[in-house]
């Protein structure tokens, strides 16, 4: 693991590196299960106890550790609600599919006023088993999510606090509209700092 964590104490930042290790296997995975991109442009690896298939597109790669990065700094801080995941078909841009990773404060074992304090003494262990159910559950949508027939591209949207002072180059996004749009949540888990929940927002087939 690459968390942050003493004998069973997960700081804040070390919680916000096992969410960020989650977003990046979990996009991964939605990647390929989806088929945005061809199957022989993914590599196997195991996480979890499971087979998760990562893009080896260098531009892929680049994309998501930028993103993911600026996550965990603003996810050590408490300043995110939600990170979402955006399937658009390449040419009429309409939105196909949004993934949301919605983030939930949580008051840890001491219970502190100033996050920066609280810690939560969860096992890891524990956490990446719930990790892995809903790793499982990403994996089993393609049963009932309708096909991808078109291009597709994707990005990845983070929703922050209000006066969150954005970076150069980061631009602030309307909201993500999905027409004849269905909902399935899965499974959430916890690090005792931080809740997470995975939604997946879809256009019905019509």
């Amino acid at each position: 693991m690459s968390a942050q964590a003493t004998k069973n104490c997960i700081t804040l930042k070390g919680s916000a590196q096992i969410i960020v290790e989650y977003l990046k296997y979990g996009i991964h995975s939605i990647l390929f299960q989806r088929g945005i991109y061809p199957a022989e442009n993914f590599d196997s690896t195991q996480q979890y106890g499971l087979t998760i298939l990562m893009s080896k597109d260098p531009k892929i790669e680049t994309f998501l550790k930028n993103v993911l990065s600026q996550t965990e700094e603003w996810l050590s801080k408490n300043m995110i609600n939600k990170i979402s995941m955006v399937i658009t078909n390449a040419h009429s841009k309409e939105v196909l599919e949004c993934w949301d990773f919605k983030m939930q404060a949580e008051m840890g074992d001491n219970q502190s006023a100033d996050p920066t304090q609280r810690t939560s003494s969860k096992e890891v262990l524990r956490i990446q088993n719930e990790i892995r159910d809903v790793m499982r559950q990403i994996s089993a949508t393609v049963s009932y999510l309708p096909l991808l027939d078109c291009i597709c591209t994707f990005d990845v949207m983070i929703h922050t606090l209000e006066n969150t002072e954005l970076p150069a180059k980061w631009d602030e996004t309307g909201a993500i509209v999905i027409q004849n749009a269905q909902a399935v949540q899965l499974r959430s888990f916890s690090t005792g700092l931080h809740k997470v929940e995975t939604v997946v927002n879809y256009k019905m087939s019509t």
